[in-house]
């Protein structure tokens, strides 16, 4: 538990006011200091008010996605860590530091895991090592069939979709609408189908 002397602050962003409250009360009652916002603009604007010791932030909001939200944390704040939380989305794995520090599903985490991870991030924020650039984008796959995938540029860390398309371990490149820059990524079948049974475990949201 945060001692008398030091109550972590927490920035939790999701334009879910249930889920605000819920992560509210759950963070409070464990001593931590707890801000909320509604969205990715909302964030912002706490940011520049008052810099929390971490940010919880969703994927899926509307006005600004938690994906270009924490591009423009990563580029601005790359001293504050990030835990995404996200029922919307699975990933079959994130390069350490890109976007987030750590990504948990919706449903598939304890509040102990929560505490002991955030505790830990924020012990290991002054000497966290800026992350190195990745070789390739990673991948967001949406629970529910959208026909595209979500890729995140590795020079401007905003996201953008790429076509659904599983035939092989091939590198393929695409284009960021955002800085253009060329972005290799790799759609891998046997990944894809195993992200697809991840998915129909998972709870409906």
């Amino acid at each position: 538990m945060p001692t008398a002397h030091f109550q972590p602050r927490v920035l939790v962003v999701d334009d879910e006011p249930i889920i605000l409250q819920t992560l509210s009360a759950v963070l409070e009652s464990d001593g931590f200091v707890v801000r909320v916002a509604q969205d990715g603009f909302a964030g912002l604007k706490a940011l520049h008010e008052t810099q929390p010791d971490i940010i919880i932030s969703d994927l899926r909001m509307p006005n600004m996605s938690g994906f270009e939200f924490l591009s423009i944390v990563r580029r601005r704040f790359p001293h504050i860590p990030v835990i995404a939380i996200s029922g919307e989305y699975v990933t079959e794995a994130m390069p350490p530091g890109l976007l987030m520090d750590v990504f948990f599903q919706k449903g598939g985490y304890t509040q102990a895991e929560l505490f002991a991870t955030i505790r830990r991030l924020i012990s290991e924020a002054p000497i966290r090592p800026h992350p190195a650039k990745a070789d390739k984008a990673p991948l967001w796959i949406p629970r529910r069939d959208a026909g595209y995938i979500v890729a995140v540029c590795t020079e401007c860390l905003r996201s953008f979709p790429v076509a659904d398309e599983s035939t092989g371990t091939e590198i393929r490149e695409a284009e960021c609408p955002s800085c253009e820059t060329a972005v290799k990524y790799m759609v891998d079948s046997a990944v894809l189908k195993m992200l697809e049974q991840i998915k129909n475990r998972l709870p409906s949201t």
